[in-house]
Formats: C-alpha cells, structure tokens, sequence
C-alpha cells in the first residue's frame, strides 16, 4: 500500500476568495496548498473591467500570508457591456487568464451576467482571436426547465451551438456536475476542457436530501444522481488532460448557510487533497492524481506546471480536519465527506 505519495504542487482553477475579512480568513487555507488558482470575480460589485481585477488582485496579495508561494490568476466578469478591446488589454498585460460567464442569476451574486448571448459575441470573438479562455458556469436559468437538468440543457441550447458558431474559442465548462457534461467534453477535438469539483467527487444528492437536508451539501450546480458521480469520478481518474481540478470552494458564514433561504456553496480549501486522495486511492489512480491536481490544467491555460513539490501521507489513524472555521465575517463550515480521512498534507 503507499502511504506517502509525492505531487507537483497542485493548483485550483475555480477559486472563490471573497472580499475583505471573509477573504482574509479563508484565503490562507488555499495559499497553503495550491501554487495558483483562478479567482472567481462574483464580487458585489462583480470585477468587471482590467481596473476592478487589478484593484482586486492587490487586495489578495497584501491578504497572503507572509512568505506564501500563492499566485491569484484573475478573471472578468462578463457582462453585456463588457468592452472587447479592455479584456485585450488586460489579456495583453498579463492581468488576466481568463473571462468568466455566469448566465443571468444562475448562482451566487449572478446578477449581472449574460441573458443576451448575441450581444457578448464581440467580446468572446476577440478572446478566440487571442487565445484568452471563457469559463463557463454551465446552466441554464429558465424557470422551466428543472434544476437537475439545467447543465444538459445548457450544453444543449446554448454552448454547443457557441462553439459551432466560434469554434476557436478555448472554454473550460466548470464545475462539471454530469455524465452528460462529461460525454460532450470528451467527444471534443479541441479548445475544451472542464474542471471538477472536489465535493461533486465525494456527495449525490441522497447525501444532501435523504435523512434530513444538510444545507452546507447545497451548491450551484446542485449535486446529482450517484451515477453522475460516479461518472465524474471515472472522469477524473481517467487519466483523460481534459479533466482537472476547480474546487470551487466557495465560503458562506454559518448564519447565511443554515436559514430559510441557504447560500450555495461548499467551503473545501482545508481538506481538498486529502479528500481527493481517498478517491483516487478509491479507484485504484493514485498515480494519476498529479495529473489531475497539477499538470492537466497549466496544459490547457498554456502554462508551465509549478515546480515546486508537496507531499501527502496517509495515517494509520484518521487526520482530525477542523469542522469549521473562524474568519472576522463569522464562522464557516468545512466540507464534510461524511467519513473519515487518512490523509494529510505533510510537506511542501
């Protein structure tokens, strides 16, 4: 059995840091153990222009703990009045490594995205000129359409005929949440990708609804049948470099969370390796979880893997992982897999 497993320092493509001392709380918990991750711009205001994600990224640095090797890659927020020549320029400057698209009150603080889709095709035509990618959060928001179904249909209606109609666009589909997602990305030649979350690994939806309803297991996508899962789970640990990690780890404090009306979100950065760790030793992959971790995605963004190391052991008896944590905005509660875990981060 291995019990100490050496990886390319991993990174997270789909991050959700927050503002100020929400941010300051949880965003030590990410720089302890990712080298880089793309920074959701879901702020209120969202970051919107070259200017907002500057501003932004220079809160995050001063934020950082003293002597963290974390490097915040910043992303637009794309609106109907984003103006194609200031993602250039933000592209052009190195400011930005991505454009992020949320169809019009999809999820968390949503508001302002797209309900249009023709009137962003002269952003999105000019990042397919220069390579810059979109990140999509791959639903739908008609009311009639049901909320187990909204990323099928939203490949359906609304990214298969975009990459049709722009096929040099590069587009990462987030959060990956069915089989569905993952059949059309693997039947893609080229220009896309998806990420996968640690938790849409780990829980269906029985997990969040049978027993009682656990609102820290609500997210947006919202979680799906066990074979989703379990299609997801082969996706991962397929080896396939079309397939990499975005936590989307997204904190709610406990107040906001545990109420009539929940926030969507699941808070994972402390226990993200150890929990993929214990799927991947699951399937039996545990040498392709480096791929996944850290070499699939700087592939697909045309950057080179972090040259630093970590490394991860498993105990001989359960690792005794916070169940939440304290930030100056409130308490927030930490991914439960819902068993336990052996494994730890214990170097790098």
């Amino acid at each position: 059995m291995t019990h100490t497993l050496t990886l390319t320092r991993p990174d997270d493509w789909h991050l959700h840091l927050r503002d100020g001392a929400m941010m300051d709380g949880v965003l030590p918990h990410s720089a302890a153990h990712f080298g880089r991750a793309i920074i959701m711009p879901n702020l209120v205001p969202p970051v919107r222009t070259a200017a907002d994600a500057a501003a932004y990224r220079a809160r995050i640095l001063a934020a950082l703990p003293k002597g963290a090797g974390f490097t915040p890659l910043m992303t637009l927020y794309l609106t109907e009045t984003t103006e194609a020549e200031d993602v250039a320029a933000a592209a052009a400057a190195g400011l930005v490594a991505a454009v992020k698209l949320y169809p019009a009150g999809a999820t968390t603080n949503s508001q302002s995205g797209v309900s249009n889709f023709d009137t962003v095709m002269p952003v999105l035509e000019r990042m397919a000129e220069i390579g810059l990618p979109l990140c999509v959060h791959g639903e739908v928001t008609d009311p009639a359409v049901d909320i187990f179904d909204r990323e099928a249909v939203f490949i359906a209606r609304i990214l298969a005929p975009l990459r049709a109609r722009l096929p040099e666009l590069r587009v990462v589909l987030e959060h990956v949440t069915t089989s569905d997602g993952v059949e059309y990305v693997k039947s893609a030649q080229a220009g896309l990708a998806a990420t996968i979350t640690t938790h849409h690994l780990m829980i269906n939806r029985n997990h969040m609804l049978v027993g009682g309803i656990r609102p820290h297991y609500y997210c947006l996508p919202i979680v799906k049948r066990a074979s989703h899962m379990e299609a997801l789970r082969k996706a991962a640990t397929s080896g396939d470099a079309r397939f990499f990690l975005g936590t989307d780890s997204a904190p709610h404090v406990d107040a906001t969370k545990e109420c009539g009306c929940g926030c969507a979100g699941v808070f994972s950065a402390p226990n993200t390796l150890a929990c993929l760790a214990h799927v991947f030793e699951e399937m039996g992959a545990l040498e392709r979880l480096e791929g996944f971790t850290s070499l699939n995605g700087p592939a697909f963004y045309r950057l080179a893997p972090n040259s630093a190391k970590i490394t991860l052991q498993k105990q001989d008896e359960p690792v005794p992982y916070p169940a939440r944590i304290e930030t100056g905005a409130g308490p927030v509660t930490v991914f439960d897999p819902g068993h336990p875990l052996f494994w730890q981060v214990v170097g790098g």
